[in-house]
């Protein structure tokens, strides 16, 4: 499955989960946001979708995702980038 469609489905079970997924262009990394007691997912428009999937995995990390279907290879892609620990090796890139 290519990365564009498990973004897809990991976006897709966000909002099953009650929370809005934005996209938006800026000087950001992306991840949970609150703005006037909304709260939802921002990821940023002009990263490819490897880092949407590392923003989406930081994200569900701590979210229960018992009650949401996800197919078996994006629920391993979502374990993979877990133990990949990709959040650290992403943040520092962003800082060189």
């Amino acid at each position: 499955m290519k990365t564009t469609q498990i973004v897809k489905e990991l976006e897709e079970a966000v909002e099953q989960l009650g929370l809005r997924v934005r996209r938006e262009k800026g000087n950001f990394r992306g991840g949970f946001c609150v703005r006037n007691e909304e709260e939802f997912l921002m990821l940023n428009r002009v990263h490819p979708p490897e880092v949407h999937l590392v923003v989406l995995a930081d994200a569900l990390r701590t979210i229960e995702m018992d009650s949401v279907y996800l197919k078996p290879t994006v629920r391993q892609a979502l374990e993979d980038a877990w133990a990949r620990n990709d959040v650290v090796e992403f943040e520092a890139e962003e800082g060189d």
